[in-house]
């Protein structure tokens, strides 16, 4: 299955604008004979050490072995289950992958106490953990990791028979994973997180977990040459022109999962696409859809629809204004990290580098080392304590004053972006509110999940254009937990993340409101009713 894309309105018009100087100064072979001047010279110096994703089929091929043999090891151990710690770049693309193949995996990317104790307490005698951290120094991971090795010794299981480490060759836990005895893949420290989804942090979670990943790189070998050509007809081009070439530009991009048999793929290309443009005040905004989203029947002009849909050369009868895409899961993987590659040198910035990223974790860890006690609630309404950050005031004591406190700061071309600090797999019903909230905003509404959108959409919130507003949903811990020889609990981790950011997307001059919950399901009655 190769990968198509077809493009329609001021998308279409981009790509016949923007595709023949893409082609005539040579951006498609430029990039895969790894050019790092393509972004300019202040970006040189990062594309120079970044660019190791184009050739990622090949140098991952060697690991396939090693993996299945490792599989096949675990399961005569009567080790069928799989856990993946990781965050960002190192979760996103495994669990794309296991869910499109229909494999089971369970991913923790979370450092919410109850989130993080169900995993732990789940089938532990049958389960093997891949912590998955490029820098090796990621908090989340490590405490993850922290809270498995207890587990695991607690019930008489070596730790090192069951937890396979993957880093950056040479980082500190490179180097402290060795020297422990743990089974460690080291991936392409040339590819950052984000692109890194065909490198051993995509592969190693997914092959343990049963995924043919032969095949996925199979997929992506095959839409390789096709992508290397300076030609009209490459799709990385035509969707880096599409998503990045309008004018005026449209700097929000609505995906929508419709009929492709590809399984949250939209969660992967938010963070790609978000954390490699939202810098220097401009950028993209992916915002994930559903079919019947709100926002799809708006006709916004900022808005830039993109359907993946199950085969695009079948339908031919896009929608105006759209761009429809299809194709295998290696395949649209390799063309979208081409895609923004190409997006990043149409907005004129580097799309390898994070610079607001270590802003919020600088910001959590002094929380962690401080202490502070928790700043007094505006007021209480519905059980839920309500605090603001800012430029934002509110002078209702109600909550539905609040909400409206909020969307009265959000400009005409601005987004709202909900960050809910809870257990994701315990109250999906959460993410229902995007909906609501973009009916009543009439703008484009994000969800993410705290504190794994730190390592997506993050950057794009402090670096992108300052048009965002912020709906902070944080839970109370009743019952915390530990971090094995940390001065510091899981609950007051996840805590620190969320006031830290707050505090971050504060200095930034963002509205933030920020509510506090104790009974999850009694205040997401109390925000259906505040929103209306």
């Amino acid at each position: 299955m190769t990968v198509t894309v077809h493009a329609t309105g001021a998308a279409a018009d981009a790509v016949a604008r923007v595709v023949p100087q893409l082609v005539s100064d040579g951006v498609a072979s430029g990039i895969t004979s790894l050019d790092a001047t393509l972004w300019g010279p202040e970006a040189e110096a990062e594309a120079a050490i970044r660019l190791g994703w184009t050739e990622a089929v090949a140098l991952s091929t060697p690991l396939v072995d090693d993996i299945l043999a490792l599989r096949d090891q675990l399961r005569a151990a009567g080790v069928d289950h799989i856990v993946l710690g990781g965050m960002g770049g190192s979760s996103l693309a495994p669990e794309v992958i296991t869910k499109t193949y229909g494999v089971p995996l369970t991913v923790l990317d979370s450092t919410d106490p109850s989130q993080v104790r169900s995993a732990v307490g789940d089938r532990l005698a049958r389960t093997a953990v891949v912590i998955s951290s490029k820098s090796g120094s990621t908090v989340e991971t490590d405490s993850q990791r922290r809270a498995y090795e207890q587990a695991f010794r607690e019930a008489g299981i070596d730790p090192i028979s069951r937890i396979v480490i993957v880093t950056d060759p040479g980082s500190p836990l490179d180097v402290s994973a060795r020297e422990t005895g743990y089974r460690v893949f080291n991936a392409d420290p040339n590819v950052g997180g984000r692109f890194s989804a065909l490198t051993a942090f995509g592969l190693v979670p997914s092959g343990l977990a049963g995924v043919d990943i032969q095949q996925l790189l199979d997929e992506a070998e095959a839409v390789s040459l096709e992508l290397a050509l300076d030609s009209a007809s490459n799709p990385g081009l035509v969707l880096g022109a599409a998503i990045a070439g309008t004018r005026p530009l449209k700097n929000k991009l609505g995906i929508v999962a419709d009929g492709t048999h590809i399984v949250g793929f939209a969660d992967w290309a938010e963070q790609l696409i978000a954390e490699s443009t939202g810098k220097s005040g401009t950028g993209l905004l992916p915002v994930v859809l559903e079919v019947d989203a709100p926002e799809l029947t708006m006709d916004l002009p900022d808005l830039q629809i993109v359907r993946l849909v199950a085969d695009a050369r079948a339908t031919r009868e896009v929608a105006e204004g759209e761009i429809e895409i299809s194709g295998s899961l290696g395949g649209q993987i390799m063309v979208w990290e081409y895609a923004t590659a190409v997006a990043g040198r149409l907005l004129g910035i580097d799309p390898f580098n994070q610079p607001d990223v270590e802003s919020a974790k600088v910001a959590a860890r002094s929380l962690l080392d401080a202490r502070p006690e928790p700043t007094e609630p505006a007021f209480v309404a519905d059980g839920i304590e309500v605090r603001t950050a800012g430029p934002l005031a509110i002078e209702s004591t109600t909550l539905a004053g609040a909400i409206d406190a909020l969307l009265a700061t959000l400009p005409a071309d601005g987004y709202l972006s909900v960050q809910a600090y809870l257990d994701r797999l315990a109250y999906p019903e959460l993410e229902e509110l995007r909906g609501l909230l973009a009916a009543r905003a009439g703008r484009p509404v994000t969800f993410g999940w705290g504190p794994r959108f730190l390592h997506s959409t993050g950057q794009f919130h402090k670096g992108g254009p300052a048009i965002g507003v912020f709906l902070q949903l944080v839970g109370t811990t009743a019952e915390d937990l530990e971090i094995p020889d940390r001065p510091f609990t899981f609950g007051q981790l996840i805590q620190a993340q969320a006031v830290g950011d707050a505090t971050v997307l504060a200095e930034h001059g963002r509205p933030v409101l920020s509510l506090t919950v104790d009974d999850v399901a009694s205040a997401a009655a109390a925000l259906r009713a505040a929103i209306g």
